[in-house]
């Protein structure tokens, strides 16, 4: 599974557009399943599935029909796509809803079914486009327990997503995406290597951190310490390190500490140093996408 992670604009759906042949490149060359792509786009639709990140099926017919007439565009014989239409309404928890129509669907259901129309002709590659935005949490679940279902199945996805910790979850491989470029591509066992063995600790105060910033740092030489808002900041180490000293050096300031939480190593660090945008600007693009879908 191989993840393109990046905010909103960054070039995620476009790049998907190209390798599933809805958009030509003005440059280089696309290869999917061996075949060249840049000059027959459409030979290799048959080895690939898409899901766009809006519905694309039609609301008058049930769930079980709008499978079957997916398969029927890639010629899949009459009982063998009735057969596979029941198999995927099954395996996404739909059987019981296969015959209702899809506009009655809820928007997790509909995004289960996106998926599985897309998975109706059994293609080697699956892309998905922000598969689980706009969804409720359950329904999320579900559907990256699929992926990973599908993952061990032998089915190669790519997937765009915005969700950092999706992201980390799911993938192989990712792709740092910015403004149509990828700064960064490797498997997450090896974006979080440089993080193995740090120790980090998120603090808030009452007071400003400009204004304690210059006396810990002084007092405290071991650690490293970065402005992470206003009354906030985030302290590391290579080592393990307590909050007793940051206190009494805080406090000192005529300041009081509000909060204070270790920090795990996670992806959202190695992106926020590759692309220098913070993970709020990720969460506002997430809740925005939420509330318009």
């Amino acid at each position: 599974m191989f993840g393109l992670l990046g905010p909103n604009g960054a070039g995620k759906t476009t790049t998907i557009r190209i390798l599933t042949g809805l958009s030509r490149c003005d440059s280089g060359s696309v290869w999917v399943a061996g075949i060249d792509c840049s000059s027959n786009p459409r030979a290799a639709l048959g080895h690939i599935g898409v899901v766009p990140d809006e519905s694309n099926l039609y609301p008058e017919l049930t769930g079980f029909e709008n499978l079957c007439f997916c398969a029927s565009l890639y010629g899949v014989g009459r009982s063998e796509r009735r057969e596979r239409a029941n198999s995927l309404l099954e395996m996404f928890g739909l059987a019981d809803a296969a015959g209702r129509r899809f506009a009655g669907y809820s928007r997790g259901m509909k995004r289960k079914l996106t998926i599985a129309a897309g998975l109706i002709h059994q293609p080697g590659i699956l892309f998905l486009d922000e598969p689980t935005t706009g969804i409720d949490v359950g329904s999320a679940r579900e559907i990256r327990q699929l992926l990973t279902e599908l993952r061990g199945s032998g089915t190669t996805i790519l997937l765009t997503t915005h969700y950092i910790e999706e992201a980390e979850r799911l993938c192989d491989r990712i792709a740092f995406m910015v403004a149509g470029r990828i700064v960064k591509v490797d498997t997450v066992r090896n974006l979080l290597e440089p993080l193995q063995g740090l120790h980090a600790m998120d603090l808030s105060f009452s007071c400003a951190a400009d204004a304690v910033l210059p006396a810990i740092t002084l007092a405290l030489p071991e650690l490293t310490f970065a402005k992470t808002g206003p009354t906030s900041l985030r302290a590391s180490a290579t080592g393990p390190f307590g909050i007793g000293a940051l206190v009494r050096v805080i406090e000192a300031q005529g300041g009081e500490v509000l909060e204070a939480r270790r920090v795990r190593s996670s992806l959202e660090e190695v992106f926020v140093r590759e692309t220098s945008i913070r993970p709020e600007a990720m969460k506002r693009e997430k809740e925005r996408r939420a509330r318009s879908s």
